[in-house]
C-alpha cells in the first residue's frame, strides 16, 4: 500500500516539474534576449519610484529610467502604470538595463562616442546661428549643425530655432570632441520611420486627409500631408468654381482637408507622385442641388461667360445656370447677352 502510495507521490511530483518546465520554457520563449546599447525599445511602465521608472524590456531583466527625464515642460509627471514609452538603451548588463529618451547633461566625452557609435540621440540647445548652419550646445560642448540638417523641410527663418532644445543625432566627432557635427533632420527622420511607412501604407485613392499649404504655384497648391511628405492640388481640383489662380481659394500655411486622387511613383528614386483634390473633399455640389434651389426661388449669381444665346450665372459654387436672351429684359429686345450683362 505504502509503495502504491509513494508512486503516486512520484508521478505528481513528476507531473508538477514537467508543467514547472514548460512554464519556464514558455517564460523563456517570450523574453528577447537580444537587446543591445543603442536599440529603441518600447515596453509598458511597470512601477513608478520617486525618482526612477521601471520598463517592462521584454527581457529577463527591467528597466529603469530617471523619472525627472519623462516629466513634462511644467515639471509634471504625465504617466501611470500600464503606459507604453518608446526608450533607447544606454547601458546593458546581465542584471541592469538602462533606459533614456535621449543622451543629455554632463555625460561626458566618452558618452558623446558612444551616443554616435550607437545611435543613440542627444539633447541639444541652439545658442546661435553661424556661417552654413547653427551652433548647438551638447553635453557642455558646443556642435555644429548644418542648415540642411535642422529640419525636413528647407528652413527659411534660421532664427527661429535659437533658444530652442531639439534632439539631435551625432554625425561626426574630430579632433578628441572639439569638432562635433550633429543632425537633427536624422533624427527626425528616424523617430518618424515607423510613422511615415504606416501613413504610407495606408495611402490610397479616395483617401480623406488633413494637411496644410506649404506653397503655392500658379498651377496649384503643394500640401504638405506628413512630415516629409507632399502632394499637389492642380488649380482644377481647388475648387468647383473657375479661378485664375491659387490664392483665390487658400493660402500658404492654411489647413486643409483633401482627398486623394492619385498615386504613382516617380521616376526611379521611388518617390511618389500624389495628386489631390480640395474640392471633392468637400463632396460634389451637384448632389444638394435639388435640396438648396426650387423653382419660382428668387438668388442671386455671378455672370461667368457671355454667349450669343445667353449668359451662364454661377449660383453656387461649381454650380451654373443659363439666362437665355429672351429672359433677359421684358422690355427690349436682346440680340447678345454683353447688351445687358458681362462676366
Amino acid at each position: 500500500m505504502n509503495d502504491q502510495f509513494d508512486d503516486e507521490l512520484d508521478n505528481d511530483n513528476n507531473e508538477e516539474e514537467e508543467d514547472f518546465a514548460k512554464l519556464l520554457e514558455s517564460y523563456d520563449e517570450g523574453m528577447n534576449e537580444e537587446i543591445q546599447v543603442g536599440d529603441k525599445i518600447k515596453g509598458k511602465i511597470i512601477e513608478i519610484g520617486m525618482d526612477s521608472v521601471f520598463i517592462n524590456t521584454g527581457t529577463k531583466v527591467d528597466g529603469v529610467v530617471e523619472k525627472k527625464e519623462l516629466c513634462n515642460d511644467d515639471g509634471e509627471f504625465p504617466y501611470v502604470k500600464g503606459d507604453e514609452l518608446d526608450l533607447y538603451v544606454v547601458y546593458s548588463s546581465e542584471s541592469e538595463i538602462r533606459l533614456s529618451k535621449a543622451l543629455s547633461g554632463e555625460s561626458g566625452e566618452q558618452a558623446l562616442y558612444d551616443a554616435q557609435k550607437n545611435k543613440i540621440p542627444v539633447d541639444g540647445k541652439v545658442t546661435e546661428v553661424c556661417k552654413g548652419g547653427f551652433r548647438v550646445e551638447i553635453m557642455k560642448k558646443s556642435a555644429f549643425c548644418p542648415l540642411s540638417q535642422m529640419d525636413l523641410k528647407f528652413v527659411t527663418k534660421p532664427e527661429d530655432f535659437v533658444g530652442n532644445t531639439y534632439r539631435f543625432m551625432i554625425s561626426r566627432i574630430e579632433e578628441n570632441g572639439r569638432n562635433i557635427v550633429v543632425s537633427r533632420r536624422n533624427f527626425m527622420e528616424m523617430d518618424l520611420k515607423d510613422a511615415r511607412n504606416q501613413f504610407l501604407k495606408d495611402l490610397a485613392v479616395d483617401v480623406i486627409l488633413e494637411g496644410h499649404i506649404i506653397k503655392l504655384m500658379d498651377f496649384g497648391a503643394f500640401v504638405e500631408l506628413f512630415p516629409g511628405i507632399e502632394g499637389m492640388i492642380h488649380i482644377s481640383e481647388l475648387s468647383w468654381s473657375r479661378i485664375d489662380h491659387p490664392k483665390e481659394v487658400v493660402k500658404e500655411g492654411e489647413p486643409v482637408k483633401v482627398k486623394v486622387i492619385k498615386v504613382e511613383k516617380q521616376d526611379s528614386k521611388n518617390k511618389l507622385k500624389i495628386a489631390l483634390s480640395l474640392k471633392q473633399a468637400g463632396g460634389d455640389p451637384w448632389d444638394t442641388a435639388i435640396e438648396k434651389f426650387v423653382i419660382g426661388d428668387m438668388i442671386k449669381g455671378r455672370v461667368t461667360r457671355c454667349l450669343d444665346f445667353g449668359a451662364f450665372v454661377e449660383i453656387a459654387p461649381g454650380i451654373e445656370g443659363l439666362v437665355h436672351i429672351s429672359e433677359m429684359s421684358y422690355t427690349k429686345r436682346v440680340n447678345k447677352a454683353q447688351e445687358v450683362v458681362n462676366p
